[in-house]
């Protein structure tokens, strides 16, 4: 008996062990947190049915869970993807998940103004009616690239995109008399800069994070801009931090912050407990008229960054916005 004491003892208090149970109970602890200061989902009581829901990168991720749990509450749920086969995959998934047989898959590569028209077109077709518009879809870790458009590939996923579908899809937003628009943003919005020449790939040279971060404050800023302009309307648009959420986003960048955000991943979110706040914006009905607010990954509103909060940066940044999509010379 002495024998096997002092073999467990040995096991338990060697520095390796006591840094296993360190992180095991640090892990716990951040179960534990997110339990008890996260919004209930399974206490709103919020139901879908006969609405229609628009979700951006719904074949993983945030977006997965978040369509999943819109299906499973009754809404006509159109995934938007970017790529067909993985969404069709998705797509099979949700609906023996939710039971829910009325989805539709849609293509559009939101870093192509032509794919985003293409896109709004045929779903203004399909659904003249929209409720709920999630611009979920991200990228992080490319480096400088310009689309075929002449626009950089991370501002022209994470924020042209969504600016040019979610005006595209104002009409149906507001036929619907009461719509959410819910812009997913990030706590990294903070440390951006707005500069309109992002854009196009002509601003000062970024590392290749530094392109996500002000890509999600500029997305920040259309938020509120969006919100003064939709005043009266019934559409309510708001953005949100899901908060560190282990997913796919990262899969683009160098290895080093792949592995480093692999060692991190124990204390992270999962994707269904990053959904959490989008879906608190999207089914919540104590928002209901609650516009151009910006939301922490706690579900409570939040001051933004300053620039995302200065109307006149906002203004500049929707009228360069409206200039490169074209939307002025709309009929």
């Amino acid at each position: 008996l002495s024998l096997l004491w002092s073999l467990l003892s040995t096991l338990v208090w060697n520095p390796g062990s006591v840094l296993i149970i360190l992180v095991l109970l640090l892990r716990l602890y951040v179960w534990f947190w997110y339990k008890c200061h996260i919004w209930d989902l399974q206490h709103c009581s919020t139901d879908l049915t006969g609405k229609t829901a628009v979700v951006t990168g719904a074949n993983s991720g945030i977006g997965k869970a978040v369509a999943k749990e819109l299906a499973r509450r009754g809404a006509r749920v159109i995934l938007a993807c970017r790529n067909q086969e993985r969404g069709q995959q998705a797509l099979v998934e949700i609906q023996v998940a939710s039971k829910n047989n009325c989805l539709l898959l849609g293509q559009v590569d939101l870093s192509s103004m032509a794919s985003v028209r293409s896109f709004s077109q045929w779903l203004l077709q399909e659904c003249p009616e929209i409720h709920l518009l999630v611009n979920n879809a991200g990228i992080s870790g490319f480096p400088k690239t310009l689309t075929p458009e002449g626009l950089e590939l991370t501002f022209a996923t994470n924020y042209v995109g969504p600016f040019l579908l979610t005006n595209l899809l104002q009409g149906a937003l507001q036929r619907a008399g009461s719509a959410r628009v819910v812009n997913v943003s990030s706590f990294r919005h903070a440390y951006g800069y707005v500069d309109v020449e992002h854009l196009t790939g002509a601003s000062k040279p970024m590392k290749n994070y530094q392109s996500y971060d002000c890509s999600k404050l500029l997305l920040t800023s259309f938020t509120g801009e969006l919100a003064r302009r939709l005043q009266g309307t019934g559409v309510t648009v708001n953005s949100v931090d899901p908060g560190i959420v282990y997913t796919e986003i990262m899969r683009h960048s160098s290895w080093l912050h792949r592995f480093l955000f692999w060692l991190f991943s124990f204390f992270c979110k999962n994707a269904r407990q990053g959904a959490i706040p989008v879906l608190y914006l999207s089914l919540a009905k104590e928002l209901d008229g609650i516009s151009g607010k910006y939301f922490s990954s706690s579900c409570i509103i939040t001051l933004p960054t300053k620039a995302a909060r200065d109307p006149q940066v906002a203004q500049r940044l929707w009228n360069a916005s409206v200039h490169i999509t074209n939307l002025d010379k709309m009929d």
